[in-house]
């Protein structure tokens, strides 16, 4: 029986991401994706015109989401700017944790991507962590704990049981930006 449209181009994403993730962007190729999905490279380039699109496709969720978290915070100063968007920030990188070790494989290429808004987002969110201060300290601590989420997200294995995992990177998060929640 044939697939429908939408169906193969959803078997080649979750194809996609799953062999980006295990094998790496690069060393995944398109013939190695249809392969996967039982289904011959020209079809895959009739539903993509290349593995480029593919990312694109897989990141833009994880993009919008993030955009999603700075427009809600953007009103917010103080304290609770800093809090909501630790939450937040946790709770993207753990719900979007195969696409966060796709990026975290080779941040500086797509970083870069053309299609993304990494680089911007990136930026925001920083901005946001360390509550809209330019001083160094929260400058700082603010790259702390952009980094140290995104890498504990991406992370191989089960570090802990998710609810604690939460907990936890978020404690550490508040703490590193010298913030007490409220």
């Amino acid at each position: 029986m044939a697939r429908s449209a939408s169906a193969m181009r959803g078997q080649i994403l979750k194809s996609a991401l799953r062999l980006f993730s295990v094998h790496g962007f690069r060393g995944t190729s398109l013939q190695d994706i249809a392969s996967d999905v039982g289904c011959s490279k020209a079809s895959l380039l009739y539903h993509f015109a290349g593995k480029e699109k593919i990312l694109t496709e897989l990141l833009t969720p994880t993009q919008d989401a993030l955009a999603e978290l700075l427009d809600r915070v953007a009103g917010l100063t103080g304290g609770r700017l800093v809090e909501e968007t630790v939450v937040g920030y946790v709770d993207l990188t753990l719900r979007f944790r195969r696409e966060i070790r796709l990026l975290f494989e080779d941040i500086t290429e797509m970083s870069c991507h053309q299609d993304l808004n990494v680089m911007e987002l990136a930026d925001g969110l920083l901005d946001a962590l360390a509550g809209r201060s330019q001083r160094a300290p929260a400058r700082v601590a603010a790259w702390m704990v952009l980094g140290a989420v995104f890498i504990t997200s991406a992370a191989d294995g089960e570090v802990a049981p998710d609810e604690v995992l939460r907990a936890e990177m978020i404690r550490s998060a508040l703490r590193t930006l010298d913030h007490t929640p409220s």
